[in-house]
C-alpha cells in the first residue's frame, strides 16, 4: 500500500522568535514580500524593524485585502515580481497564511502565525474564496512551507478565544485520523500542485501521522486547561508551549497526512446554519467532533472524556453555544446533505454514510452536550 507524509522544511517555536525572522529571509536573499493585515503588522512592527536591521534585509509590505481571492493573490504576485523579492512571508491568521501560499506557489515561503486558532500553517494546501466570501476552490502546492516560525509571546498576547478555537480544531485530529486509518482511506499528503479539481489522493496516511494525531488528544487533555489559564494572563508557560505545538504543528501534520473524516465535513455543512456564521472554525469543529463520535457510536468513556475537555476549556458543546438557538430536523438534514456530498471527507469514515443518520447524530450531539453541561455546571 502506498503511503505519504508531507512536512514543512523547518519548524521553529519560541519566545521572541520574531527577532530571528530576518535570518530566515537572509537564507533566501535580501528581501521578502510581507503578506499580512495592516493591523497585524503594526502589532509587531518593533520586532520587524529590529530583525530587518540586525540581518540587513528588507520587507516589502504588500498589504492584504483580507480575502484569499484569485484577484488579490495575482495582485500580490505582481508586487513580488515588480519588487523582485526573494521570498514570501505570510503573517497573521489563516487568510493571510493561505494567501501567501498561493502567491509563493510552494517555494521560498515563510509562515508566521500570530494566533494559534487553526492548523493551516504547516500544510501545503490553501482555500480560495470569491470576493463575497463564498468558497471558490482548494489549491495544493508541490511542497509545504520552507519555514514555520512561531513567536509564543505574540500568541500569548492574542485573545484567548483564538487559542481555545485552535484546541477545538486539534481535538478532531486524532478521531478523524483514526477513522481514516480504519477505512484505509486516502489522504491529501500526496496531492500534486494545482487545483483540487480532477485530482485524487492516491496514498494512505503513515503510522507516524496517526501517532502525531494521537499526541494532539493526549496533550489537550493534559495541558489544555493550564494553557488557557496562561493565555488569559498573557503568559508563556511550558503547558502553553505544548498546546501551541499541538494546535499548529501536531494538528497540522496530523490532519494533512493522517486524514480528515466526519468532523470537518459536518463543520462544512454548518454553512447551512446562519446562526453559526459568527463562530470560529475550531469552535464549530469541536461540536462536529462530538457529532462524529455519536455517528460512529464511540465508547461512552471516550465521548465523556471529550465532553469533559470541551467543558473545561470552554469549547462549544451545543448548537446554542455556536449561535444556533434551535434546529429542526429539516435544518439538520440540510447540514447533513452538504456534509455528505461525494467529495467530502465524511466518506473516510469506516462505514457507509447515510444523510439521515448524520442529521440524527447532529441533533443527538446537541442534546447530549446540553445534558452534560446541565449535569456538570
Amino acid at each position: 500500500m502506498r503511503k505519504a507524509l508531507i512536512l514543512p522544511t523547518k519548524y521553529v517555536q519560541g519566545e521572541d522568535e520574531l527577532l530571528n525572522l530576518g535570518y530566515f529571509v537572509s537564507t533566501f536573499g535580501k528581501s521578502a514580500l510581507l503578506i499580512a493585515h495592516p493591523t497585524d503588522v503594526e502589532r509587531i512592527r518593533p520586532q520587524l524593524e529590529a530583525t530587518a536591521k540586525k540581518f540587513n534585509i528588507h520587507f516589502v509590505e504588500g498589504g492584504f485585502s483580507g480575502e484569499v481571492t484569485r484577484e488579490e493573490t495575482k495582485r500580490l504576485q505582481e508586487v513580488a515580481r515588480k519588487e523582485q523579492t526573494d521570498c514570501v512571508i505570510g503573517l497573521g491568521g489563516g487568510k493571510a497564511i493561505d494567501a501567501s501560499k498561493v502567491v509563493a506557489e510552494g517555494e521560498h515561503l515563510i509562515i508566521v502565525p500570530t494566533i494559534a486558532a487553526q492548523d493551516a500553517p504547516t500544510s501545503h494546501s490553501a482555500v480560495l474564496y470569491h470576493a463575497d466570501g463564498s468558497f471558490d476552490d482548494y489549491a495544493y502546492f508541490k511542497q509545504s512551507p520552507s519555514v514555520v516560525l512561531v513567536d509564543t509571546k505574540v500568541i500569548a498576547k492574542a485573545p484567548t478565544r483564538f487559542l481555545v478555537a485552535g484546541m477545538g480544531d486539534a481535538l478532531s485530529t486524532y478521531f478523524e485520523a483514526r477513522a481514516t486509518h480504519r477505512s484505509y482511506s486516502r489522504v491529501n499528503a500526496s496531492l500534486p500542485m494545482g487545483s483540487r479539481e480532477g485530482l485524487t489522493p492516491d496514498a494512505s496516511g503513515t503510522y507516524a501521522a496517526l501517532e502525531m494525531a494521537h499526541l494532539c488528544w493526549k496533550y489537550l487533555q493534559a495541558d489544555g486547561l493550564q494553557a488557557k489559564i496562561a493565555c488569559d494572563a498573557n503568559l508563556v508557560t511550558e503547558a502553553f508551549n505544548k498546546i501551541i505545538e499541538t494546535n499548529i504543528l501536531l494538528s497540522g501534520l496530523g490532519f494533512e497526512s493522517g486524514g480528515l473524516a466526519a468532523a470537518h465535513a459536518i463543520h462544512n455543512g454548518m454553512t447551512a446554519l446562519p446562526g453559526a456564521h459568527g463562530a470560529l472554525h475550531g469552535e464549530k469543529v469541536a461540536f462536529a467532533t462530538i457529532a462524529q463520535l455519536i455517528l460512529e457510536d464511540a465508547d461512552k468513556a471516550e465521548l465523556e472524556a471529550v465532553l469533559a475537555f470541551c467543558l473545561s476549556v470552554g469549547l462549544p458543546m451545543t448548537l446554542k453555544d455556536l449561535g444556533v438557538e434551535t434546529i429542526t430536523y429539516d435544518e439538520a438534514l440540510a447540514v447533513a446533505k452538504i456534509a455528505c456530498i461525494p467529495e467530502e471527507s465524511i466518506h473516510s469514515m469506516p462505514f457507509p454514510i447515510v444523510e439521515e443518520e448524520v442529521a440524527n447524530a447532529i441533533i443527538v450531539a446537541d442534546k447530549i452536550g446540553a445534558a452534560y453541561k446541565n449535569k456538570n455546571i
